[in-house]
């Protein structure tokens, strides 16, 4: 690989200011978790600045600003990782040696669209305590059930004698909004049933990913909060895609956690974790700059980034 450009070094330089900016410290006494879909996370054209006819446009400067986002937090849900690795390889190669990342097989067919679920995490800050696996639906008793489009994908973490558990998706887009219904039903429930196994591994259930939730308060959203399910109010006023403005406002990305809406108090069920603070990182200004958003879309992603920080307990 040939070195750095200097111009890149110094667009990845103002990329960590803009990150710093916005995005909490790590420290000894927090834990930042984020979760980005990245568009079409796959292949990669080998050389620093991709060309007119070089396809695919995402090139090393495109992983290499992604890298840095990452970077700054403990641990990351990654969507739309597809069946070649080698974008995401080369990512880890950016990350550094203490980096690690746990990866779903593809879910095949048409509606997997060849995607894999991608957790990365830095092993200096955060470990797998265990957990890992796929939700599958169980059969009704007259009728076997409909799976996922993309099977949902858990796995357990630990940081400094905290455990949680990071379950992330990304639901269907399907025909119409009303397709997206069932897959966000049926995964609230499934979440709910898992949260109230009093045998079961269960602590500190979170979920991110990209539900394709159009508006607030809008079906899908009463679907994804339907069993309990609410994301902290500091997301309720960030964009979720690069495309969004004043007039079109989407919320397919959620962070969610249960609460106990029997309380007089709204309040979380989480042990060991107190929320803190929440957000997205708006890289547009900071990147490619020159570029339509639909250009960029494909280099980096036409999604935000969000993030959550938790204070330890």
């Amino acid at each position: 690989m040939s070195p750095v450009p200097a111009a890149i070094t110094k667009e990845i330089a103002g990329l960590r200011k803009a990150v710093r900016a916005t995005v909490p410290d790590r420290t000894g006494a927090n834990l930042l978790i984020g979760s980005w879909n990245l568009r079409a996370f796959g292949d990669l054209t080998p050389k620093w600045s991709a060309g007119p006819k070089d396809s695919p446009k995402r090139d090393w400067r495109s992983v290499a600003m992604i890298a840095e986002i990452v970077s700054h937090f403990d641990v990351f849900a990654v969507q739309e990782v597809r069946r070649s690795t080698t974008a995401l390889r080369f990512l880890m190669e950016r990350l550094g040696l203490s980096w690690r990342f746990i990866t779903s097989d593809v879910t095949e067919g048409d509606a997997g669209n060849g995607e894999r679920l991608t957790f990365l995490y830095d092993s200096a800050r955060v470990q797998p305590s265990g957990l890992v696996g796929e939700i599958v639906l169980p059969d009704a008793v007259d009728k076997s059930a409909t799976q996922f489009a993309r099977s949902p994908y858990a796995a357990s973490f630990t940081t400094r004698g905290v455990e949680f558990i990071l379950t992330t998706v990304h639901i269907i887009w399907g025909k119409n909004a009303a397709a997206r219904v069932p897959e966000l039903s049926a995964f609230a429930a499934w979440m709910r049933a898992w949260a109230d196994r009093t045998d079961d591994w269960n602590q500190n259930l979170l979920v991110l990913g990209d539900f394709n939730i159009d508006r607030l308060d809008d079906p899908l959203y009463q679907a994804f909060i339907s069993t309990g399910l609410f994301t902290p109010g500091d997301l309720s006023a960030v964009p979720r895609t690069i495309f969004d403005d004043d007039k079109s406002k989407h919320f397919y990305d959620q962070i969610a956690w249960f609460w106990d809406t029997d309380s007089p108090v709204l309040a979380d069920i989480l042990t060991g974790l107190s929320y803190a603070s929440a957000g997205s990182v708006d890289f547009v200004p900071h990147v490619f700059t020159g570029l339509s958003k639909n250009e960029l879309s494909w280099r980096i992603s036409d999604h935000f980034p969000l993030w959550v920080e938790f204070h330890l307990d």
